[in-house]
């Protein structure tokens, strides 16, 4: 499997597309600047499956519709954020004048407990994470070495916890208890910022030391 990262809008929240052999591909993420994305998608000769959300702040899903109905394709999000998704107060996009309202169309299918998902030839693990934002999930790919953290576990930091729905004890706890129990190669993709890993994390990071 192959991943590629894409940092999208004015916050520059990275974009994931993971790809098959095969060509089909999940998109994590897509944040704004859906020709982009889209370019991205034909210059690759990608066929996208699904979009799946780590959370729903507004810099992570200001391209979903676009990209939704580009390709006929289902949107997955945590129950908890479903409504965030529908609501420019919730998902953080009013309090902003640089930012426009956004207010989509409900996900397609609502995530509402840990699990295993299959989506064509993907299939990987649902964890819950939240901390930075309640619904906030990451998802682990065991047999590629990966988890896509969103962003509750970045290179050398952790995601904020003063917006709403946010809990600096609960994100720790999500984080010592979710992400640095996989194995230490395991590939970190966060949501802002360059990759990382749990072992580089779990040695160098300062937030998580004295846990």
């Amino acid at each position: 499997m192959e991943w590629n990262q894409l940092p999208l809008g004015p916050l520059q929240t990275n974009c994931y597309i993971l790809s098959k052999d095969n060509n089909t591909c999940l998109i994590f993420d897509p944040g704004e600047e859906s020709e982009k994305l889209s370019s991205h998608i034909k210059k690759a000769n990608l066929k996208p499956l699904a979009i799946i959300l780590t959370h729903a702040h507004f810099d992570h899903i200001g391209a979903v519709d676009d990209i939704r109905d580009e390709y006929n394709i289902p949107v997955y999000i945590h129950e908890k954020e479903a409504d965030w998704l529908l609501d420019p107060a919730l998902n953080g996009s009013s309090k902003y004048d640089m930012i426009p309202n956004i207010s989509g169309k409900p996900a397609d299918t609502i995530i509402n407990n840990e699990q295993e998902i299959t989506i064509g030839d993907f299939t990987f693990q649902i964890y819950e994470t939240p901390g930075h934002s309640p619904g906030s999930i990451s998802i682990y790919m065991k047999d590629s070495g990966l988890v896509i953290a969103g962003d509750a576990l970045f290179y050398g930091s952790i995601g904020r916890t003063d917006l709403p729905g946010g809990n600096h004890q609960q994100l720790l706890n999500s984080i010592h208890n979710k992400l640095l129990v996989l194995p230490e190669e395991t590939i970190v993709l966060p949501g802002h910022g360059p990759a990382t890993t749990i072992g580089q994390e779990m040695d160098t990071n300062p937030f998580l030391n004295g846990f």
